[in-house]
């Protein structure tokens, strides 16, 4: 067997490789897909392409006086930007602190933070329970967000300061000699530099809230204050009828916006990688 046979060997076996995982990956979408236009309440009939294609389930989705399927749209879009911005914002601040400068208990402080992120969250659904309760934001998105926050600061924040630590100090060093400050450094410099994994702490905790069921089921107690996941779960929970195709239809739509917001920011994700590439 010459050189180039063996080749062309390896490549057909990872297009087949390939090939195999991506069908692997696409049925269960496509299936998914394919059920929420299927008539009917039950999935033991559905198939990918279905012969009686029919929309009632999205037409009963956005039927305002039958589902509450928008205002859980509603608030989950909320909550998923608020805990965004006010992620990005708390650990592009922490983040700074721990890689550029050496303070008291800066070491200890990492060390929390690698032992929070290590804890599940439904370890601590007791805590957070009790401390929602006390501080009265029970049934609030106020209160899920500021959970949300909280929980995505650990792990994000140790993301973000590795990568700020590849950032040359000597920057740092020749704007303080033109006489720029700690703030304009911050926002005119290093968070510039920084797009790529702000982008990638930006999608994360936009997902994670997007798609979180457990935290949200305990908080939250009223109908209209429900998540997509909690509100999407009710419709099949419910004793009186099992709409497994219309929650199909609801998961589909769920998809929606995170796809549009990773394609936004698709091209930061390839600039940091191109970036970590070339820096030594």
């Amino acid at each position: 067997m010459n050189i180039k046979s063996h080749k062309f060997i390896r490549l057909g076996l990872s297009y087949l490789i390939i090939g195999i995982m991506f069908l692997i990956i696409l049925y269960p979408v496509a299936w998914i897909i394919g059920s929420s236009f299927n008539p009917g309440q039950s999935l033991s009939g559905s198939s990918i392409i279905p012969k009686n294609a029919s929309l009632m389930h999205y037409q009963h989705l956005f039927n305002l006086e039958e589902t509450y399927y928008l205002k859980w749209y509603q608030n989950s879009l909320i909550v998923s930007c608020l805990t965004m911005i006010f992620t990005v914002l708390s650990v592009s601040f922490i983040a700074y602190a721990f890689s550029r400068y050496r303070f008291f208990g800066r070491k200890y402080g990492l060390m929390t933070f690698l032992i929070l992120q290590m804890i599940p969250n439904f370890a601590a659904l007791i805590a957070i329970y009790v401390l929602a309760f006390r501080f009265q934001l029970l049934d609030t998105l106020s209160g899920l967000i500021l959970i949300y926050v909280g929980g995505q600061i650990p792990l994000n924040t140790w993301l973000m300061k590795g990568y700020l630590d590849t950032i040359p100090r000597e920057l740092d060093e020749s704007a303080k000699i033109d006489g720029a400050g700690h703030f304009r450094i911050f926002f005119q410099i290093v968070m510039p530099l920084a797009k790529p994994i702000l982008a990638v702490v930006a999608l994360f905790s936009f997902i994670a809230p997007f798609a979180d069921f457990i935290i949200a089921s305990i908080l939250l107690r009223s109908e209209e204050k429900y998540t997509l996941p909690v509100g999407l779960f009710n419709l099949i929970d419910d004793q009186f009828g099992a709409e497994f195709t219309t929650f199909a239809a609801g998961s589909v739509l769920i998809a929606i916006p995170i796809a549009i917001l990773f394609l936004f920011f698709q091209k930061y994700f390839v600039s940091g990688l191109t970036a970590g590439g070339t820096k030594g």
